[in-house]
């Protein structure tokens, strides 16, 4: 998004030209480097600002004068004319300028504010059509829209670059101005809490091919259980049985049928703001077939004195992510309130598309499951992912799941933690109209 010619490049300051100058001095000078603090659209901005051509940033005389659309600030129309209030990225607000949009090449950007000038008129005024001015909450009302997407947008890319699995994530909220969560670390795998040791797994499978000739029943064998996946890696144990996986003493390979959970999430998902009050959710950007994996929960694992005492601070603000362990016996908790992956953003519904299932891999220790999503049913591209957050199975094969807490909600279902009764927003027919 650019503009030529704009012909405002005067201020030369002596700690700007620094920056470049150590930018120059660690690319051209052999065996010395320097740590560099801004970034490569920072670094072209001060060439800019110094009216100097820098090849190796794409800077020469030919578009050392084309600047860049941050984002766009105001609207108005003089005559048949429309000119727009234009935020440049690398200056400060005092710099923004009035342009004709003949002049702005930014296609992508003036969509976009047109799109959220004509909803905010829908929901204000029920119209959609500009007026010649606009009026000064709703030019500020787009100076945070545009600066919250620029926000979450740098929170995308943070998730993309941190992500060990192979689905995207992309972040969406077209319902209000909130931005990122603050505090929230993304992680691909547990983080062990104070005082708890996972403890590796001493052996493995022997296996040539671990679905079709499992050697001495293949790692689920060995621990007295069925091999849960078909050919296809659609989990075909019931609700409530456990999971055993090859893992990293085994003699298979990364494609074996029978490591699944461990592959991470292979689908493209989305973090939306939903419309109802149920604060951020999680939908899917493609088809997953009824009793596919679709992702874990992740979280620091803690014991469950440690959760009691996190929850009764986390009810005091509104929001928890405990996830009781209690595979065997409720001793640990998962707390994905800081640290967690795209599941501590899935909501609760009374008829959920994904259903839990305990996992072990290279942790054998029946307290300390890996907690599993797989879909109840055929989920389509674009259909928000839940799971029940009260959910119960037979209580025959020894296993509950259970979840504490909702994304802004406080003291859900089923454990020791149980605190205050919470009306239930999923909306669907069989809903139970509270959490618990």
């Amino acid at each position: 998004a650019r503009l030529r010619e704009r012909g405002k490049c005067t201020r030369n300051n002596f700690v700007k030209l620094l920056a470049i100058c150590s930018f120059f001095l660690a690319l051209f000078v052999p065996g010395c480097s320097v740590c560099c603090k801004s970034s490569w659209n920072q670094l072209q901005d001060l060439c800019r600002l110094a009216k100097l051509s820098c090849p190796a940033l794409g800077i020469s005389k030919r578009n050392l004068y084309d600047f860049e659309v941050e984002y766009l600030c105001d609207y108005k129309k003089i005559r048949e004319q429309e000119y727009y209030l234009v935020k440049w990225r690398g200056y400060p607000d005092s710099e923004s300028t009035w342009e004709p949009r003949q002049n702005l090449k930014c296609v992508r950007i003036l969509k976009q504010f047109h799109k959220d000038l004509e909803r905010e008129l829908l929901r204000r005024h029920h119209r959609s059509k500009p007026p010649r001015h606009l009026d000064p909450s709703l030019a500020n009302y787009l100076v945070q829209k545009a600066k919250q997407r620029r926000a979450l947008r740098r929170w995308e890319q943070e998730l993309n670059a941190k992500r060990s699995h192979l689905g995207r994530i992309t972040v969406e909220n077209e319902v209000d101005l909130d931005g990122p969560p603050r505090a929230f670390v993304y992680i691909n795998e547990y983080r062990v809490g104070e005082g708890i040791t996972l403890n590796q797994v001493a052996v493995g499978c022997e296996c040539q091919d671990c679905l079709w000739a499992p050697a001495g029943g293949c790692c689920p064998g060995a621990s007295l259980h069925k091999f849960a996946y078909n050919d296809q890696g659609q989990v075909r144990l019931r609700a409530g049985l456990p999971i055993y996986e090859c893992n990293s003493r085994c003699r298979c390979g990364y494609d074996c049928p029978n490591r699944v959970v461990q592959k991470g999430i292979r689908y493209d998902l989305c973090i939306f703001r939903t419309d109802d009050g149920r604060g951020w959710g999680v939908r899917t950007l493609e088809k997953i077939r009824k009793n596919s994996f679709v992702m874990e929960y992740v979280g620091e694992i803690i014991t469950s004195e440690e959760a009691e005492r996190r929850g009764q601070i986390y009810d005091r603000q509104g929001a928890t992510y405990l996830f009781d362990l209690d595979y065997v016996e409720d001793v640990y908790t998962v707390d994905a309130a800081y640290y967690g992956n795209i599941s501590h953003f899935v909501n609760h519904s009374c008829d959920p598309n994904l259903q839990v299932y305990n996992v072990f891999i290279d942790n054998l220790d029946e307290r300390l499951p890996r907690i599993a999503f797989f879909a109840t049913r055929t989920i389509r591209a674009g259909e928000e992912l839940t799971f029940d957050y009260n959910m119960q199975v037979d209580p025959v094969d020894m296993e509950s799941t259970r979840m504490d807490s909702n994304f802004g909600l406080a003291g859900l279902p089923g454990s020791p933690k149980k605190r205050v009764r919470i009306e239930c927003k999923c909306g669907t027919e069989s809903c139970r109209k509270y959490l618990f």
